[in-house]
């Protein structure tokens, strides 16, 4: 069994089963009722809530027991998701595109993987369509209220601003805020939010 096997078996969804408060503030950014992928999504709780949306999604994680919890969890809400167990360092990034790409917390990616990850979710995403990302800035280690312990592991503005370059940038802010999503992420937080539209 793997760490995040480990880290989902208990009944308790880590992360609660709503969604992340920043995705529910960016979807208006999204292509409405798009073909949409939701990496590294964990228990479920953000593609549940987009396929809710109406938003066509597919949803992968590296851990068979989140994808089972998370497949639970759409049965209860009664919506749609295909779901995909899968490595993210695995992906063919290339073979599918999508109207939205959705990266919320992928903060496990080590930092020699960032750049291929992160120009990865750019390959995905179709002309015409958006990336979304949310995660923690460096400043997240001092508070100690969700993610890895290593500062290299988070965003800045700058490095998703050089990253994306190519992209029409729609938001790319750090800030501060209190979150409450299942002990996983709760409290205090340094976060950022990123969206941008891929030219055709």
């Amino acid at each position: 069994m793997n760490q995040w096997d480990q880290r989902f078996e208990a009944d308790e969804y880590v992360f609660g089963t709503e969604p992340a408060k920043a995705l529910l503030k960016l979807e208006p950014y999204l292509v409405p009722n798009g073909t949409t992928l939701v990496v590294a999504d964990g228990e479920g709780r953000n593609s549940v809530y987009l396929a809710s949306k109406g938003f066509k999604v597919t949803a992968t994680d590296y851990s068979k027991v989140g994808v089972d919890k998370a497949r639970r969890l759409a049965r209860d809400r009664i919506v749609s998701v295909h779901y995909v167990v899968e490595d993210i360092f695995d992906r063919d990034w290339g073979s599918e595109q999508y109207d939205n790409v959705v990266a919320v917390f992928i903060q496990f990616v080590p930092p020699a993987q960032m750049t291929e990850v992160l120009t990865g979710l750019a390959t995905s995403v179709k002309p015409n369509g958006t990336l979304l990302v949310h995660g923690y800035t460096p400043a997240q280690v001092e508070f100690g209220t969700g993610g890895p312990p290593n500062a290299e592991h988070m965003y800045t503005e700058a490095l998703l601003r050089e990253t994306y370059q190519n992209l029409d940038i729609q938001v790319c802010e750090e800030y501060i805020d209190t979150l409450n999503e299942g002990r996983g992420h709760s409290g205090k937080s340094a976060l950022i939010d990123f969206v941008g539209n891929k030219k055709a």
